[in-house]
């Protein structure tokens, strides 16, 4: 049968860039071409050619593309491939070129490229000159395009990508994934992340804002100059509003060929902090002369706020205690894979904030810019997070690699980089790392110091895994805060946590769960299929543990300053339980005895031994697609406590198992719940202390409605029911905005859910859906949240997994050149419902 359903109408327009702030910036995304050498995506190889960095090179047969990039997320999934890496063709060699003019009347001036992250080994020509490159694929890099810029004429740009014998635990990407900026500036010019706002104090009468500013003077010769600072108001659009303070220009006496530091200490009235509630930012604009000429202007956005890790009462936020309700989340951004885009980057922190979240912990590299800018203005706490190991890799061509001799470039980049953002409360040097267990090396203490040569203002931590192990071995005292991985056991132990806390030198030490959980389930799938985990969410790692645990610890001990879920999404690669590869061995051997280790390595053997078909991970509180699973609604009970909910689960739809007893789980931010199938009450239930959710283990099943009403102090909190639903006969198309941009970037997610004759949604449909577009822009992926499904993410076909699927379209760039909008159409089609 098929049946086909019109989307409501969306519009598309053209948007304008903005305004300049006194140095040129250009976006230089758009008009690329690319070819892919080395190996490809079907395992084959394809030489490289002779000399593509060279201007007369010819590339016309190339691909041209846009960025950011991600030459793998096309697939196809590859059965042979590894799991932990999501299946991807992500190996391999690629080339990037873009022809650009540039004007006679800019010589004279700087010319830079500005990349914030290509995937990896990166290295860059200019017109056959190289000119520059960075290994580490996560890091933000600047290139001066100037000593071999052609003025006047065309200019050939070539970047070389080498993915072959990199090493990674995750599915990584490949390409240049990140934004990329063409910067002019003039030869006296504030340093690339010049500008550094720091704010020791404030009050409510007023603040003080430091401002260090960093000057360069390419010129042969000394240079005369001064800069003026004035700090604006900035609105949640980045709209500059009135000015609040401003000193008087400072001379300086910059140095031939040589850079110059210096700060001033300005005044802001009555400040508006910035909270997880309101987001108040300003604006430092510094203006730089050469003798009385004007040659630059470079603003940043910043935040007054304070920040204090306490020893006794958590975390503090502008002197209040909140708790850090947070998620772990790898880069990818699902079926996009790993190309930067920033309205599925805002999707993401809409979906993780309606559950509660309130921080992200960047697992486990540098982040896009754009993660931080979001975090800003939407109110998160960010653990910014650099490596995921140091000198001891745990793959081969890992960071491992990299360390010694870009260890300290790197962290000042991230640090330089996102120091004025003040969602950033804690830099972490890395994850789970070899070194934690061997404290003499020092390791640990020396990043510390190296973080704060750029910014002594925010603590140190990174993440530890085996607290029990090495919270009490002296590496917990070589960072400012000490972040323990899979913790509550152990600082939910009264033995331990007594021990932690009256150690000689822990007197001031804060400690945080830097990962915790890491519980695995399957959207929808309660008595799993092949190759999925039960989404009664009781399932978790030999390493892991339960949310309960978690809540339940955090409870014991408020001392402690919340926690970092593992994950907050789904994510490509690490399929884990249904992992044949050894991330697991690799990131926890250090600690494990050789006992531990052979029975490891004998259960992924075992394992292998059925090649798992899953490609993407079980960990999220939401699944790949962005649909919420039922832990959402757990932790929505948890982390907040004052939004009437009430979640069922199961569904209701189990055709083959009348009268068997099916276990029935409530998460409720009430106190006591009771429960009603066809009517009848099943009993009342409350919620004990260390309890978080409510249990009804031996329900008989019997099709019809299953109720749950839920109570807060003796009142209706709230309702909420599952019906045994109809066979799947329609879809529901729901967008989740109605105007789309023709900019490039914008998308709109379209939901399409299967429903029967009475329009409600059945949890098990798995029809065949083909979703097509009528309009002038592209289906650009779909998806299903299914972690087995090896169907490329940009075929349109594909079956819903229990009961949902998922459309992202973007428009034509340029599409429309008048604002009244052009209309388009999304279908979905039901090509065939099983029986």
């Amino acid at each position: 049968m098929k049946k086909k359903i019109l989307c409501i109408l969306l519009l598309i327009f053209a948007v304008k860039a903005g305004a300049s702030t006194g140095r040129s910036i250009y976006n230089f995304d758009f008009d690329w071409l690319f070819s892919r050498y080395g190996l490809q995506a079907d395992g084959t190889r394809l030489e490289e050619p002779v000399a593509a960095e060279s201007i007369l090179f010819d590339d016309r047969n190339w691909k041209q593309l846009d960025l950011p990039y991600d030459w793998a997320i096309e697939g196809p999934f590859r059965p042979d491939l590894e799991g932990f890496t999501g299946k991807l063709p992500w190996r391999g060699i690629g080339w990037y070129r873009k022809h650009f003019k540039v004007e006679k009347k800019d010589e004279g001036k700087r010319l830079y490229l500005d990349f914030d992250g290509a995937m990896a080994h990166a290295e860059v020509w200019l017109n056959g000159k190289k000119v520059g490159g960075h290994p580490y694929g996560y890091t933000s890099f600047r290139v001066d395009l100037t000593p071999a810029v052609v003025y006047g004429g065309e200019n050939v740009v070539a970047v070389r990508l080498n993915t072959e014998d990199m090493g990674s635990r995750w599915y990584p990407g490949a390409g240049i994934y990140r934004h990329v900026r063409l910067v002019k500036t003039s030869q006296v010019h504030v340093d690339h992340w010049g500008v550094f706002v720091t704010t020791p104090q404030i009050s409510d009468k007023e603040a003080k804002a430091v401002i260090s500013v960093k000057l360069r003077n390419h010129l042969p010769d000394p240079v005369k100059g001064h800069y003026a600072v004035s700090v604006y108001e900035l609105d949640a659009e980045d709209g500059v509003g009135a000015e609040v303070a401003k000193c008087k220009s400072l001379s300086l006496n910059l140095p031939a060929d040589g850079t110059l530091e210096d700060s001033v200490t300005v005044t802001v009235s009555e400040p508006r902090r910035w909270s997880l509630e309101q987001t108040n930012r300003y604006l430092a604009r510094v203006v730089v002369f050469d003798g009385k000429k004007q040659v630059d202007t470079y603003e940043v956005p910043f935040g007054f706020r304070t920040i204090r890790f306490t020893h006794d009462n958590g975390f503090l936020l502008n002197g209040k205690r909140v708790q850090i309700q947070g998620t772990c989340n790898h880069h990818d951004l699902g079926a996009l894979g790993t190309a930067v885009n920033k309205v599925a980057l805002e999707r993401q922190l809409k979906i993780l904030k309606s559950f509660g979240c309130n921080a992200l912990r960047t697992s486990h590299n540098i982040p896009a810019p754009e993660l931080l800018d979001l975090a800003d203005k939407m109110g998160f706490l960010v653990m910014d997070e650099a490596f995921d190991c140091w000198k001891k890799g745990k793959q081969p061509g890992d960071y491992g690699s990299l360390f010694e001799e870009w260890h300290v470039k790197d962290l000042e980049a991230l640090v330089c980089r996102d120091r004025n953002h003040p969602s950033v409360i804690l830099w972490s040097t890395g994850n789970e790392v070899p070194e934690q267990y061997t404290p003499e090396l020092g390791i640990a203490r020396y990043l510390t110091d190296v973080v704060h040569r750029f910014d002594k203002t925010r603590p140190v931590t990174f993440g530890a895994s085996y607290p029990s192990k090495s919270a009490m071995n002296g590496t917990e005292l070589q960072v400012d805060v000490h972040g323990m991985n899979y913790a509550a056991g152990v600082y939910g132990g009264p033995h331990f946590y007594g021990e932690f806390l009256n150690k000689e030198g822990h007197e001031h030490l804060s400690g945080f769960s830097s990962e915790s959980s890491s519980t695995m389930s399957s959207r929808g799938e309660y008595f799993p299929r092949k190759f999925h985990v039960s989404s009664y969410d009781l399932n978790e790692p030999g390493w892991g543990g339960l949310p309960d645990q978690e809540f339940a610890a955090l409870d014991r001990y408020p001392a402690i300053c919340g926690e970092f879920v593992w994950t907050g999404f789904d994510y490509l690669g690490e399929p884990t339980p249904f992992n044949s590869d050894k991330t697991v061995l690799l990131n926890h051997a250090a600690a494990l005895s050789k006992e531990e280790l052979k029975k490891q390595e004998e259960e992924l053997k075992k394992i292998e031994e059925n090649r798992p078909t899953s490609r993407s991970s079980y960990f999220g509180i939401v699944d790949l697609a962005g649909f919420p699973k039922d832990r959402y609604y757990l932790y929505q009970s948890r982390w907040m406590p004052d939004y009437p909910m009430v979640h069922i689960l199961p569904h209701w739809n189990f055709e083959n198992k009348k009268g068997e007893n099916i276990p029935v789980f409530v998460y409720s931010s009430g106190d006591e719940v009771e429960l009603f199938l066809n009517g009848k009450s099943l009993g009342k239930k409350q919620k004990q202390a260390f309890e978080y959710r409510f249990r009804w283990n031996e329900v008989p099943y019997e099709p019809g409605e299953l109720k749950a009403v839920a109570y807060k102090d003796g009142k209706v909190w709230a309702e909420a029911s599952v019906k045994t639903t109809g066979a799947p006969v329609k879809l529901k198309l729901t967008p989740d905005k109605k105007i789309l941009k023709s900019d490039g970037e914008d998308l709109i997610f379209v939901r399409v859910s299967v429903l029967d004759a009475d329009g409600n949604e059945v949890p098990t449909a798995e029809p065949l859906i083909k979703a097509t577009l009528d309009g002038p822009g592209k289906i650009v992926a779909t998806d299903n949240g299914d972690p087995t499904c090896l169907i490329p993410f940009p075929e349109t076909t594909r079956p819903a997994f229990n009961g949902l699927y998922l459309a992202i379209v973007k428009a034509n760039r340029g599409a429309n050149a008048y604002s009244g909008g052009y209309p388009f159409s999304i279908s979905g089609d039901i090509r065939s419902v099983p029986s």
